[in-house]
């Protein structure tokens, strides 16, 4: 991979001289959740639990579906990679999250601001293609179960997973390389818990218009374009399951896909508000809660989902501890 390129850096008013590659290395300071000190210790204790479930119950998928034979399906392994691109989308914000609540380990490196924003672009733009690889696997299933161990074969399953990590790599690289050949004023504050697009762009002090429009395409192709796919494979979806004759086909038929339908609306309908709720000084508040729901909350309930409402998953961990638990017996 490719080395991050550096950020320049400038006091508010002052301009790069043409010729002059020296840029000023500063910190940036994470303003983070809340500024109040007595919700200091609650929030980092909050957010440590979370940070532990979530990678506890994300871990326990992939390994389930890497060990359990009866769940080496398409299924399961777009699930494998879904909850593989958690850990990591997870781990790239909370960690500097629960730092932040040290005393005087607010500040970020400008390199490392532009890291983090590149690894959330890219884990975030591959989860949006491995929801609509997950809801056309679905639509498969439901909608053309005759030809579904044709169509989804190991090596589409393959193609797909990998094109959806490719896909988050490449925009979050192209939108990256873009925001790095801006140049930044002070004050060097950023009024988040993370390095996001949006306040990041407020530092800015040089043209943002073609940024802004790579922005508005990549956000097309890496966004919309998974959503209305996903969407258009629910309606098909629910017509189908609608066109069951009988009322126990048809519950059977929904429960098989709801906990996938979840996870669509709650990460859909909590990204589309952050952005396009304003950020002034008095919805600043509403943003960071939101962003806190689908970047943190999220990836820490999906597994609860997929594993609670799945019969699949509980089989392979009754299985797993039952193993488990012969092996500490002898």
């Amino acid at each position: 991979m490719h080395a991050l390129p550096q950020v320049p850096f400038l006091p508010r008013g002052e301009r790069k001289e043409e010729g002059d590659n020296q840029t000023s290395p500063v910190e940036l300071l994470l303003l983070g959740l809340s500024n109040v000190p007595r919700l200091q210790v609650p929030l980092s204790l909050l957010s440590l639990m979370i940070y532990m479930v979530t990678m506890f119950g994300n871990l326990l998928i992939v390994v389930l579906v890497v060990t359990d034979r009866h769940l080496h399906t398409p299924m399961y392994f777009f699930l494998g990679n879904f909850s593989s691109v958690e850990i990591c989308y997870t781990s790239t914000l909370l960690p500097r999250l629960l730092a932040s609540f040290l005393p005087r380990d607010r500040t970020i490196s400008a390199q490392g601001c532009m890291a983090q924003f590149f690894f959330f672009g890219c884990f975030a733009g591959a989860e949006c293609y491995l929801l609509a690889t997950m809801s056309y696997d679905w639509y498969l299933a439901i909608c053309q179960p005759l030809l579904y161990a044709s169509l989804m074969n190991w090596k589409l399953c393959l193609q797909l997973a990998a094109g959806s990590w490719i896909a988050g790599l490449l925009m979050s690289t192209i939108v990256t390389g873009q925001f790095s050949k801006l140049q930044f004023c002070g004050p060097n504050t950023i009024d988040h818990f993370f390095c996001d697009f949006a306040p990041l762009l407020e530092l800015a002090c040089s043209d943002t218009t073609v940024l802004r429009l790579v922005t508005l395409i990549i956000c097309f192709l890496d966004v919309v374009f998974p959503f209305v796919f996903t969407l258009v494979s629910y309606i098909c979806i629910i017509a189908a399951i609608l066109r069951i004759p009988t009322t126990m086909g048809r519950q059977k038929a929904f429960s098989t896909c709801s906990s996938h339908l979840i996870v669509v609306t709650v990460f859909y309908g909590t990204l589309i508000a952050v952005y396009m709720i304003p950020r002034t000084a008095a919805l600043r508040q509403i943003n960071k809660v939101l962003s806190f729901f689908y970047t943190v909350l999220t990836p820490m309930v999906n597994p609860l989902l997929y594993s609670l409402r799945n019969r699949e998953v509980k089989e392979a961990l009754e299985n797993a501890l039952r193993k488990t638990g012969l092996e500490i017996s002898y």
